[in-house]
């Protein structure tokens, strides 16, 4: 099963966000799931099945909502011989859109990987969870941090830092005194110590077994405690068989984790986070240049890059909260296209903006969020798309200093 690309799984989340904020008033949202093996007659006999089920229905206007869902499926599946490759989905029904109003929607998914099994679900809710299993991670790995005062817990997925615990130790400092009552007290320790470990090595392993799709585990801290720990009889041992390399780290909080994954991203190149620390550390590298320098950041420079063709990789922070709309005047007919944030989204469906030419009211004819419009536009130029996550440095430096949109050049513009 191949992976979704960071702009497939982008784009196909926020599809699964629109459908899951669909709430119907009673039962009238229709989920029906297709497999690539299902016949489309067998799945057309039990809508009619279903349809004559729901006759019966005693409220007048669910039965009348339910019934043209259920017409709705039918006569889009006349148009398939047979489902595609990896099976079909479709979301219909009646959605509350206020003062008591409901509003049809219809969605249609071809889904990037196979459906498993036929389900058909009638619910004020449209059911996505098999959907949002084809997004799940499987870029994983354990992460765990120790020495004999702390001790963090986390999961690196594909390029996101997870922390899911953080212990704290009762062992106590090096006693001062000397003779018996220091053997006494060093005893102490080493028993304090110990149940310490014990208690971390139970956390650890439980927190680990849980993950099925977990590729290996990297363990960090300052000095030798971590080996003393690993070594010892703490882990279970298909947790200790997972581990991948111990790694001296200056920290063990949760500051700590992201040290780690700078130290695993260096010697492993194959992760998600290796690959995309890399092409930043590129883009910081040419920004620095002050002859012959590649990089280029702000949306209006990265727009006219890829409209000559001269960009290279396209870096978008995925935490761009950012639409590109098209506005046309209802008076003119002219037309104007721009870049807005959520709050002036609302602002402008509460106050439309005014025609630069007549004076009339500009009304929205189209938008599209900024990361899948520019990914579009860069796919269509041969320009390779680098999604940056939020959670490392390098991720956070692109979105607060560059404003989340930059590029490196195919060669000096």
């Amino acid at each position: 099963m191949r992976e979704l690309d960071d702009i497939e799984r982008y784009e196909f989340k926020k599809k699964l966000d629109e459908i899951k904020s669909c709430k119907g008033q009673h039962t009238e949202l229709i989920s029906l799931y297709i497999p690539p093996n299902r016949r489309i007659s067998e799945v057309m006999n039990y809508l009619r099945n279903e349809y004559s089920q729901s006759t019966n229905i005693k409220s007048k206007t669910t039965r009348k909502n339910v019934l043209s869902a259920i017409e709705s499926i039918m006569s889009r599946l006349k148009y398939f011989k047979k489902p595609p490759e990896n099976g079909l989905v479709f979301f219909v029904g009646h959605k509350t859109a206020g003062a008591n109003q409901t509003e049809m929607v219809t969605y249609v998914i071809e889904p990037p990987f196979p459906v498993p099994s036929f389900l058909y679900r009638c619910d004020s809710s449209f059911y996505t969870q098999p959907l949002e299993d084809m997004l799940t991670e499987r870029d994983v790995y354990g992460l765990f941090l120790i020495d004999r005062r702390e001790c963090t817990i986390g999961i690196l997925r594909g390029k996101r830092i997870e922390t899911i615990d953080y212990l704290t130790s009762r062992v106590p400092g090096k006693h001062g005194r000397g003779g018996q009552s220091q053997r006494r007290f060093e005893r102490l320790i080493e028993i304090a110590a110990h149940e310490w470990f014990e208690k971390c090595g139970k956390k650890i392993s439980e927190i680990f077994l849980s993950e099925k799709d977990l590729k290996g585990i990297f363990v960090g801290g300052p000095g030798p405690t971590k080996y003393y720990f690993v070594e010892g009889d703490y882990l279970h041992y298909e947790i200790k068989n997972k581990i991948i390399d111990i790694i001296d780290t200056g920290y063990t909080d949760e500051s700590g984790l992201r040290e780690l994954v700078m130290k695993i991203s260096e010697k492993m190149h194959d992760l998600k986070i290796s690959q995309e620390k890399r092409v930043m550390r590129r883009f910081l590298k040419e920004i620095t240049k002050k002859k012959k320098s590649l990089a280029i950041y702000g949306e209006d420079e990265v727009r006219r890059a890829l409209e000559m063709g001269a960009l290279d990789i396209l870096l978008i922070s995925e935490g761009l909260d950012r639409y590109r709309v098209k506005l046309v005047c209802e008076s003119c007919g002219y037309e104007e296209e721009k870049t807005i944030d959520t709050i002036e989204m609302k602002k402008m469906e509460n106050n439309p903006p005014k025609c630069k030419k007549c004076g009339g009211n500009m009304v929205m004819k189209e938008k599209s969020e900024i990361v899948e419009e520019l990914s579009k536009k860069a796919r269509e130029k041969g320009t390779k798309v680098e999604l940056i996550s939020t959670d490392s440095e390098e991720g956070s430096t692109l979105l607060s200093t560059f404003g989340g949109i930059a590029g490196i050049l195919r060669f000096e513009v």
